[in-house]
């Protein structure tokens, strides 16, 4: 496996590939890759004949009061763990690679940028549409692998990659989850041993609404209420928000249909989590 640094040795690689027939497949990732990230690279290496997988902690997709110092790095346990699963490329470029002095152009997808995870981090979209605007021209992937677990981000990259008519194919894979429900997610380290436990609340949530909507109720006041029930169990962990929406739009949805994003964001402690489901 190589480990590339630049945007011309990465564009060159992809091109190389696909000039031999072979398809390109991109995961985005910002390292301390788990086992979510793993189901990530295994599906790119299933469905495309080359696989990328970028590690770059993007700065521009956090608030200046969140943890980009913090946020855990891992690199030499990442390229072993990208390697064991089919990679064969990590593409870790430096911030001056993608952000070279005076850059001053970034993607702004209007309206979906501003819902949910959007309303509560301002700034955090457009960060993360121009990074992947930014690999998407730089890999030129046939196809990119997203985690179910990010639906917000991914309503807003598949706006962005068709109104800027690139050619890239959005996958997005099953969100995975620990043995208890817990969605996995590279801030779980930050949980001690009483928050992960209240954490669970999250995962709770997410299984009322399946349930519920299993059973056929449909109504968004209905199923949204039920969640809050679950929370008010559990006051230690304080909502950011509980919500029934349009998968496409991210616009509040009055009735679950068929592909309606059930998404909850909620702090346990310092460490903000998120979790979905996509309802049947």
């Amino acid at each position: 496996m190589e480990i590339l640094r630049s945007v011309a040795e990465l564009r060159a690689w992809s091109r190389a590939q696909r000039g031999a027939g072979r398809s390109v497949g991109l995961v985005p990732t910002m390292g301390a890759l788990h086992a979510g990230h793993a189901s990530l690279i295994r599906a790119a290496a299933s469905g495309c004949d080359a696989v990328v997988v970028s590690i770059f902690v993007n700065p521009t997709q956090f608030g200046p009061n969140e943890d980009f110092g913090r946020y855990p790095r891992t690199f030499e346990a990442d390229c072993l763990l990208a390697e064991a699963e089919g990679a064969d490329v990590v593409f870790a470029p430096s911030v001056e690679e993608l952000y070279p002095g005076g850059a001053a152009t970034f993607v702004e997808v209007e309206g979906l940028s501003s819902r949910l995870d959007g309303a509560s981090r301002p700034g955090h979209f457009r960060g993360v549409a121009t990074v992947v605007a930014k690999l998407f021209i730089a890999a030129e992937p046939d196809r990119a692998f997203f985690g179910q677990k990010d639906a917000a981000q991914v309503a807003v990259l598949r706006q962005m990659t068709g109104d800027l008519l690139l050619p890239v194919e959005i996958v997005v894979c099953p969100i995975v989850r620990e043995g208890d429900g817990l969605a996995l997610s590279s801030r779980n380290i930050y949980l001690g041993a009483e928050e992960r436990a209240q954490a669970l609340v999250l995962s709770r949530a997410v299984r009322e609404v399946e349930a519920l909507v299993g059973s056929g109720e449909r109504r968004a006041d209905m199923l949204l209420d039920a969640v809050r029930g679950i929370f008010s169990e559990v006051p230690e962990v304080r909502v950011d928000y509980i919500a029934l929406v349009d998968w496409g739009t991210l616009l509040p949805a009055e009735v679950a249909a068929a592909g309606t994003l059930f998404a909850v964001a909620a702090w346990v402690g310092a460490t903000r989590l998120i979790d979905n489901a996509i309802l049947r």
